[in-house]
């Protein structure tokens, strides 16, 4: 659905633009809001307050996802809320359900940072299945 994004600036376009058009995942224009909103008048709009940023790929999701443990929150008393990894990961039982629902955990947590893509080659199927349904654009390792 084509979108124009607005708010106060967008990072990195030039002096002026505060408006990206977006149709399909695709971005279609930068620029000032006259001259975006212009060019597509049928546009659903939504406003941000703020700076509009591109989203970030996150290049060390595999190991945020496939090494490290994300608690669940009712492990807290036991395993506390920050992700775990190395031996305290070898310790636990892990299957692929937990490693799916740790994954999905994992997931949110980039989420709420801004992120849009994650690299990598995931080979547990827990894992695999959440990124997948995450709606995040899989990217090949770098």
């Amino acid at each position: 659905m084509l979108t124009i994004h607005a708010a106060d600036a967008v990072l990195g376009a030039p002096d002026g633009a505060d408006s990206v058009a977006v149709d399909g995942g695709v971005v279609v224009a930068v620029g000032p809001w006259t001259d975006v909103s212009a060019a597509f008048p049928t546009a659903r709009v939504r406003r941000w307050p703020g700076l509009v940023a591109r989203g970030l790929v996150n290049v060390t999701a595999r190991e945020l996802l496939e090494e490290t443990y994300h608690p669940d929150p009712r492990e807290a008393d036991a395993l506390g809320t920050r992700p775990l990894s190395g031996e305290a990961v070898t310790a636990l039982a892990m299957d692929d359900a937990r490693w799916g629902a740790s994954a999905r955990r994992g997931l949110q947590r980039m989420l709420r940072h801004g992120t849009t893509a994650v690299a990598g080659t995931f080979t547990r199927p827990g894992v695999r299945t959440a990124v997948t349904r995450s709606g995040l654009r899989l990217l090949p390792p770098t």
